[in-house]
């Protein structure tokens, strides 16, 4: 996809998908493993996932390449192996996407926040998501999205990244509190407007909080930039149980109706994150008119 095809797409409301984390471990995905590992070797489990989504109204799916980057992958001593890992997991996206939905190449945080000192710089950063961002590219992901990011220098070496070594589209979502603070510090706003000016198509948080706490966060980046907005939320606050599981309260049509106050508040480009199924996205697509 072309930065104008991109343009022309989100003329109205795009709706993206829902969770893939929260989903793959309510089908036995161990804690503390590498997730893309995992998911290579359960093609089925991901594939009917994804198939869910686009069933359910999801125009764009993100490929489960999250931690797909030599930083995060060098943690379970896989790094030689990062070109396979991407190249498979978009293929799999691909197959399961089967011409009826848009396939972004997903990337995060390393985890690091960029400092002045040699452990963590932005040239690091930046090598780290060329790197990645180019195996996605090879692959045939239709654009890249930047999601769950904590700090925004880093997010600004991706954005930076991924124009230097492709021409797609560039998403981000930033993950804030209610008030739209960043963990690592500034809020969603300043985020939002630095994006941009880096060459971001899209700018918005996702995770988190649920959707109720965001409109007044969606609203402000709203008035603040010029490109579509994203919001992609967790069905409401987690409740962590006695064996260290995180659920969710808010159900499908509850999640619905706050995600279509985001979308009449400006939101672009909307879907769910942890805690969420295909079927908030099927009820949220049916609350917009989009199904």
């Amino acid at each position: 996809m072309t930065k104008d095809e991109f343009q022309t797409l989100t003329r109205n409301v795009i709706l993206l998908d829902g969770a893939t984390g929260s989903n793959l471990m309510a089908k036995g995905m161990p804690r503390g493993i590498c997730t893309e590992a995992w998911v290579i070797e359960h093609k089925d489990i991901i594939q009917d996932l994804q198939r869910a989504y686009v069933e359910a109204g999801s125009r764009i799916i993100y490929a489960p390449t999250f931690g797909g980057n030599r930083m995060s992958l060098a943690q379970h001593g896989l790094e030689n192996r990062i070109e396979e890992i991407n190249h498979t997991l978009v293929s799999y996206a691909k197959e399961a996407a089967d011409g009826r939905a848009y396939v972004a190449g997903d990337i995060t945080t390393t985890g690091k926040i960029l400092s002045g000192n040699d452990d963590y710089t932005y040239d690091m950063a930046f090598e780290n998501y060329c790197e990645q961002i180019r195996y996605l590219a090879d692959a045939g992901v239709d654009c890249i999205i930047a999601e769950t990011m904590i700090n925004i220098e880093e997010t600004l070496a991706a954005v930076d990244a991924a124009n230097s070594v492709c021409s797609l589209p560039v998403l981000c979502t930033m993950t804030v509190e209610a008030d739209g603070s960043i963990f690592s510090g500034g809020n969603a706003i300043e985020a939002a407007v630095a994006l941009e000016g880096a060459g971001a198509g899209a700018v918005g948080i996702n995770c988190s909080v649920g959707p109720d706490q965001l409109v007044s966060v969606v609203r402000n980046i709203r008035e603040n930039v010029s490109i579509p907005v994203i919001a992609k939320p967790n069905a409401g606050m987690p409740f962590i149980d006695d064996q260290g599981n995180a659920t969710y309260s808010m159900k499908p049509e509850e999640f619905a109706a706050h995600m279509k106050v985001l979308a009449d508040n400006g939101a672009g480009l909307i879907g769910g994150c942890c805690g969420t199924t295909p079927e908030y996205i099927r009820r949220t697509a049916e609350i917009l008119g989009l199904i």
